[in-house]
C-alpha cells in the first residue's frame, strides 16, 4: 500500500504515524546521529499497539500490572521516545526529544533503563531484548498462578528487528518460550530486509516465520502499514496459545529518498531528504512542531488504561493486610527481616559441627533456608542442576502446568538463561538466581554486563571456579573470569571460603536492589575457614583478618575461596619458622574497596610483605592489595565506571581522560 493510498484510507491513524515518524528524523537531525529509519517503518505498528492494545497509564508508569513493551531493536530509539513523549510520560518532555544523544539527557542512543519511565530495559546489543521478554513473560506467568489473574495479567510485546533474530541468543530465548508456552508474549518482527551493509540477503537466508514455527511458536503476518491488517494479525495473536510472532512486512525509511536502502537504517540528516519526506507525508509543520489536536488525541491514548489501573488499586486495596504488604515487599525489592535469624543459624550450626564441604554444596545449606523465607527467589541451571546445587526441595518446577513453581530448567543456553534472568527482575516480582560453570561466563557475559549497566540485583552462581574442578580439563578451567567479572562495573564479586562465608555472601547478594552478584563455587571439599561463630556478617566488609600473626607480623596472605584453606596451612608453617603471618580472608573485593581507608589499614597495614594467592590469574584488582593504596607513584587516568551518551568530544572532558587531568596526577604525585 503507497503512502497516497494509506493517507487516503485512513487519515486519522495516518497523522498519528506521521507524528512518531517527524519527531524521529528531526531529533536525528538534530544530533546529526541515530536511526531514522526503524522508527519511520515501524511507527505504523507502534501507532496501532499503543492505540488499540496496550494496556498501560502514561500518568502511572510503574503500574504493576501493565503490559510491557520493549523495543529490542534499540538503535530505533527514537520510537519510544516519541511514543513516550506523545503519549504524555511526564519526563519526556519535548526539550529531552531536542536534545537526543546529548550529554544529560534522558534520550540516549539507545533505550536505558532507569533513566526513562517507560523504558523496560536497556536495549542495543541486539537480541538482548527479545532475550529479556522471554523472562518479563515467565514472571507474569510465575505472579499470575501465585496472585491471580485479578493482581498480575498481562503482555509482554516486542518489537524486533532483522539483527535481533540473527544474533544467536535469539534462537536460546525462543527456544524456551516455545517450551514453555509463554501465550501472553507476542513479538513483531519488523521485516524490513534491510542492515547496515545492505540487504539482509547478503548475510542469511533463514525463514524466520518457520524458524519461530520450529521453536514452537504460533506465527502470523500483516502488512506493517496497513493499521486494519496490524490490527487483526495482534488480535490473532493475543488468543494463540503459544507465543507469537508477527511478521510485520515494512519498508525502512518510508517516505524517504532512503527507503529501502541501507542508508535508510542510519541517520537521515540532509535538509532536502527531510523536507521531501515531510511533503510526502502531508506534514507542513516545522521541526519538533506537533500540532495540538495530535498531541491530545496521543495524550488520551496515553490515559486510556487509567481506569483499569485504578480497579487494579482497588483490588489491591482489597487484598488483606498481610499479603498487600508481601507484594508490596517482592515489588519493591525488600528481604524479610527474618533471613537474617536464618543465616545466623546456619553459620552457628557450621561452626559447632564442622565438616569440609565444597562451597557450592555450601551455597545449597544456605538456600535451603534463604527460599522458604524469601519467597520471590526464583532459581535455575544451564542443563547443570545436579552441580551447581541450585534447587531446593521446596522450590517445584516452574512449567506449563505448574507456574507457581520457581525452579527453572534452562537447557543449555547460558545467554538465553542470563538474559531472562534480567527480564525476571526488570518485571519485578520475582529474584532470580541461576548457575553453570564459571567457564561459561562467556557465553553469559553480555547479559551479565546489562545486569550491571542497568543495575538489577540478579545473582549469577559461577560452581567449578577454577583449576579445582579437575580432570575436565583447562576448557572447563577458568583462571581469568574472576578478573573479567572484577573488572565490570556496579558487579559484587564473591568467592567465599567455607559455608559461613557463603552463607554470608548470599545474606550480602539478597540485599542488594540496584546491583547484581556473582558468587564464585567450589567443586572440591574445603576444610571450614571460620571455626568461631560471630553475629556480624564479616562478608559484608568484603575483607577481613582471618587469623591473626604470633609475635613480629612480618607477612600477610591474601587469599580467597578455596584458596584461603592453603594460606591458613601456610601460615602454621611460617609461624613455626617464627616468621609472624596474618591470614587475610578476602571475599569480595568490591565491598573492601568500599570499606572506610581506616578500616582497610588495619587489615592490611603497611610493613609486611604481602602475598596473594588464588586460582585465577593476577589481573582484576590484586595489584591494589598488593602493592598497597598509600606508597605508590602511579595513578591512572581513565574509567571508573559505565559511559553515557553524547558526542565524543564531550565524554571524554566529563569523563576526566584529557590532557590537563593527565597533568593534575603528575604533580599531585611529584
Amino acid at each position: 500500500m503507497d503512502i497516497a493510498t494509506l493517507r487516503a484510507q485512513n487519515p486519522d491513524h495516518w497523522r498519528l504515524a506521521t507524528a512518531i515518524r517527524v519527531l524521529a528524523m528531526d531529533a536525528v537531525a538534530a544530533a546529526n546521529s541515530g536511526h531514522s529509519g526503524m522508527p519511520m517503518g515501524m511507527a505504523d505498528v507502534a501507532t496501532v499497539l499503543f492505540q488499540n492494545h496496550l494496556k498501560f497509564d502514561a500518568s502511572a508508569p510503574e503500574w504493576a500490572d501493565r503490559d510491557r513493551f520493549i523495543l529490542s531493536a534499540g538503535h530505533g530509539s527514537m520510537l519510544i521516545y516519541a511514543l513516550l513523549h506523545l503519549t504524555g510520560y511526564a519526563d519526556m518532555t519535548l526539550e529531552q526529544i531536542k536534545n537526543f544523544r546529548q550529554w544529560g539527557a534522558i534520550t540516549a542512543g539507545h533505550p536505558e533503563y532507569g533513566h526513562v519511565k517507560g523504558v523496560e530495559t536497556t536495549t542495543g546489543p541486539l537480541g538482548q531484548g527479545i532475550a529479556n521478554s522471554v523472562g518479563f513473560a515467565m514472571a507474569e506467568e510465575h505472579l499470575r498462578a501465585r496472585w491471580g489473574a485479578k493482581i498480575q495479567s498481562h503482555y509482554t510485546y516486542v518489537i524486533a528487528g532483522d539483527g535481533c533474530l540473527m544474533e544467536g541468543v535469539s534462537q536460546e530465548a525462543i527456544g524456551i518460550a516455545g517450551r514453555q508456552k509463554l501465550s501472553r508474549l507476542i513479538v513483531l518482527w519488523d521485516d524490513n530486509g534491510i542492515t547496515i551493509d545492505g540487504k539482509v540477503s547478503l548475510s542469511d537466508v533463514t525463514d524466520q516465520k518457520a524458524r519461530f514455527a520450529a521453536s514452537g511458536w504460533d506465527v502470523f503476518e500483516c502488512d506493517g502499514h496497513d493499521p486494519a491488517d496490524i490490527d487483526r494479525a495482534i488480535t490473532a495473536a493475543k488468543a494463540s496459545p503459544r507465543p507469537a510472532m508477527v511478521a510485520c512486512k515494512t519498508h525502512i525509511a518510508i517516505g524517504s529518498s532512503a527507503q529501502d536502502t541501507s542508508k535508510g537504517h542510519g541517520a537521515l540528516t540532509d535538509a532536502k531528504l527531510i523536507a521531501d519526506t515531510r511533503a510526502a507525508y502531508g506534514w507542513e509543520h516545522g521541526a519538533f512542531v506537533i500540532p495540538a489536536e495530535i498531541k491530545t488525541e496521543w495524550e488520551a491514548i496515553g490515559a486510556k488504561g487509567r481506569a483499569a489501573r485504578t480497579e487494579w488499586e482497588a483490588q489491591i486495596a482489597a487484598l488483606t493486610p498481610a499479603k498487600r504488604a508481601e507484594f508490596e515487599r517482592i515489588f519493591a525489592r525488600e528481604i524479610p527481616a527474618r533471613l537474617a535469624a536464618a543465616i545466623r543459624k546456619v553459620k552457628k550450626t557450621a561452626v559447632d559441627e564442622p565438616k569440609k564441604m565444597a562451597s557450592r554444596s555450601a551455597s545449597e545449606v544456605a538456600l535451603k533456608a534463604i527460599n522458604p523465607i524469601v519467597t520471590d527467589t526464583f532459581g535455575g541451571s544451564a542443563d547443570l542442576t545436579g552441580s551447581n546445587n541450585t534447587k531446593t526441595a521446596d522450590l517445584g518446577a516452574f512449567d506449563i502446568d505448574s507456574r507457581k513453581g520457581r525452579y527453572m530448567y534452562w537447557g543449555i543456553r547460558e545467554h538465553g538463561m542470563s538474559s531472562a534472568m534480567n527480564g525476571m527482575a526488570l518485571h519485578g516480582g520475582v529474584r532470580p538466581y541461576s548457575g553453570t560453570f564459571m567457564a561459561f561466563t562467556d557465553y553469559a557475559r553480555p547479559a551479565m554486563r546489562l545486569s550491571a549497566l542497568m543495575g538489577i540485583p540478579v545473582t549469577y552462581v559461577m560452581t567449578h571456579d577454577s583449576i579445582g574442578l579437575g580432570e575436565d580439563g583447562p576448557t572447563h578451567q577458568p583462571v581469568e573470569h574472576l578478573a573479567i567479572s572484577r573488572a565490570t562495573p556496579n558487579t559484587l564479586v564473591f568467592r567465599p571460603a567455607d559455608l559461613v562465608e557463603t552463607a554470608e555472601a548470599w545474606e550480602v547478594a539478597l540485599q542488594q536492589k540496584t546491583t547484581p552478584s556473582v558468587i564464585s563455587l567450589s567443586r572440591q571439599n574445603l576444610a571450614p575457614a571460620r571455626t568461631t561463630h560471630t553475629a556480624k556478617n564479616l562478608v559484608a566488609q568484603g575483607g577481613y583478618v582471618l587469623a591473626d600473626s604470633e609475635g613480629k607480623r612480618q607477612a600477610i596472605l591474601i587469599a580467597t575461596g578455596s584458596e584461603v584453606e592453603i594460606a591458613l596451612k601456610a601460615r602454621e608453617m611460617l609461624q613455626a619458622e617464627g616468621i609472624g603471618t596474618r591470614v587475610v580472608s578476602l571475599p569480595c573485593m568490591e565491598l573492601f574497596a568500599q570499606a572506610d581507608e581506616s578500616y582497610r589499614k588495619r587489615v592490611l597495614p603497611a610493613g609486611p610483605v604481602r602475598i596473594g594467592v588464588e586460582a585465577g590469574v593476577r589481573a582484576g584488582g590484586w595489584d591494589r592489595w598488593l602493592l598497597g593504596e598509600r606508597a605508590k607513584k602511579s595513578d591512572f587516568v581513565g574509567m571508573t565506571g559505565f559511559g553515557a551518551s553524547a558526542p565524543a568530544e564531550r565524554l571524554y572532558q566529563e569523563f576526566g581522560i584529557t590532557a590537563e587531568a593527565i597533568v593534575a596526577k603528575v604533580k599531585a604525585l611529584l
